[in-house]
């Protein structure tokens, strides 16, 4: 007897059915086999028929000289043939109807199930992988965006940082020389006058071993006849420029030396105001304005230190 244990294939249990009986088959066959033989004998029955009779007669082809030619035999005309009766042929029985046999279900290969379960679950792990790898790429790559967008900003902090401490720096040298040039300033300024003072000192008090006999002999200094070779000089300054542009207020001192006419023999720089145009202007104003104004009494100096202020 087949056995009917459950197997399960793909999780759905499933009974092999019992196989079929063989003895109505058998029988089946012996009748049909019967039925064939039968067919088959009736056939060959109905086929034979019992053969005609013929006669012959012989001659002797050597007397066919001496005796006469014998008469003709009467014509016998054959029997008809007596119908025979055709038995009726009864048609075997049509066999019956043939039963498919029921295919017995194959069983399952457990092994092929098992070798399909394996590559599928293998084939379920691999695109798990998969999935896994593409979203740590992904992540790796949005880390290395995000990685390199903070490096950027860092890097243009950095930048702006390091331009801000560079503006710093040439703002604070800018101040620093500006400084340092006002201080140059106040110094020359103060070491110009000082020079002035000394310069005017010497002139009016003179310098010699019989110091007292010559500072009574020495003419004495005239604000008034500086005033006026001042203005003259100035009346002839041709020098324009922006007081936005010009810090402090420059200072140029220029040492006249004069014929007693008041002819202008040469001018020098004692003092640069470091506005080079301007020291050019002022030189040349003092040569327009040869000869320079007298003193009251008609004489003058024959060296004049002379000092001009941009902005006044």
């Amino acid at each position: 007897m087949a056995s009917t244990t459950p197997i399960s294939v793909h999780g759905v249990p499933y009974t092999i059915p019992p196989e079929p009986k063989q003895v109505p088959a058998i029988i089946i066959a012996l009748l049909v086999h019967a039925g064939l033989l039968a067919f088959l004998w009736v056939g060959i029955k109905w086929q034979n028929v019992e053969p005609m009779a013929v006669e012959a007669e012989v001659w002797d082809m050597k007397t066919e000289a001496a005796a006469p030619p014998p008469p003709p035999p009467p014509q016998v005309r054959p029997p008809e043939p007596v119908p025979v009766p055709v038995p009726k042929v009864v048609p075997p029985p049509p066999p019956p109807p043939k039963v498919a046999e029921p295919v017995a279900p194959k069983a399952p290969d457990i092994a092929l199930e098992r070798e399909k379960l394996k590559k599928k679950l293998l084939d379920k792990k691999l695109a798990e992988e998969n999935v896994a790898k593409e979203k740590a790429r992904d992540v790796a790559e949005l880390q290395d965006k995000e990685k390199a967008l903070a490096e950027k900003k860092e890097k243009e902090l950095a930048e702006k940082k390091e331009k801000e401490l560079a503006e710093k720096k040439a703002s604070d040298k800018a101040k620093a020389a500006k400084l340092a040039k006002i201080a140059k300033e106040l110094a020359e300024n103060k070491l110009a006058q000082t020079m002035r003072d000394l310069e005017m000192k010497r002139i009016t008090s003179g310098v010699g071993t019989n110091g007292g006999a010559e500072r009574s002999t020495a003419p004495r200094r005239d604000p008034g006849y500086y005033a006026a070779i001042a203005r003259k000089i100035r009346s002839n300054l041709n020098y324009n420029f922006n007081d936005a542009d010009v810090s402090g207020n420059p200072e140029a001192v220029f040492q006249i030396e004069q014929l007693p006419t008041g002819e202008i023999m040469s001018s020098r720089v004692v003092k640069s105001s470091g506005i080079p145009a301007y020291d050019a202007a002022i030189k040349k104003a003092i040569a327009a304005s040869s000869p320079l104004e007298k003193k009251k009494d008609g004489t003058v100096e024959r060296s004049v230190p002379i000092a001009f202020r941009l902005k006044d």
